[in-house]
């Protein structure tokens, strides 16, 4: 085992106090969460996605897209308005590319799992 000696802040060492048995279990939580949204990088729009896509990332970088919970808001309303009569013929189209785009998103990550995965 390893020891590490870090400065921080006041305050953070008063929080952590209660948790002096369990460090090591802190540590792993927060890079894991640290890394979880370095990866998924604040994905805003459709545009964002495409944009990734189109840099032709690691198969890493693609299974871990994920969109924002703005986007993921704004396709729930728009499948509600179809389902309930009342989608204008702009949100067909709006609802009509954002599944578009999630077929593609699907087919990059069946893409990325096969490289991934040993022969």
């Amino acid at each position: 085992m390893t020891q590490i000696t870090i400065d921080i802040p006041d305050d953070l060492a008063q929080r952590l106090q209660q948790f002096q048995g369990q460090l090591p279990q802190v540590l792993e939580l927060g890079l894991q969460e640290l890394e979880t949204q370095q990866r998924s990088t604040n994905f805003l729009d459709e545009k964002d996605i495409i944009l990734l896509l189109a840099s032709q990332p690691a198969p890493e970088e693609i299974l871990a897209i994920r969109p924002s919970l703005e986007f993921q808001a704004r396709v729930s309303e728009l499948l509600a308005q179809s389902k309930a009569g009342t989608l204008t013929a702009k949100g067909e189209a709006e609802l009509e590319r954002y599944l578009t785009l999630e077929h593609l998103v699907r087919l990059a990550k069946t893409r990325a799992l096969e490289k991934l995965q040993p022969l």
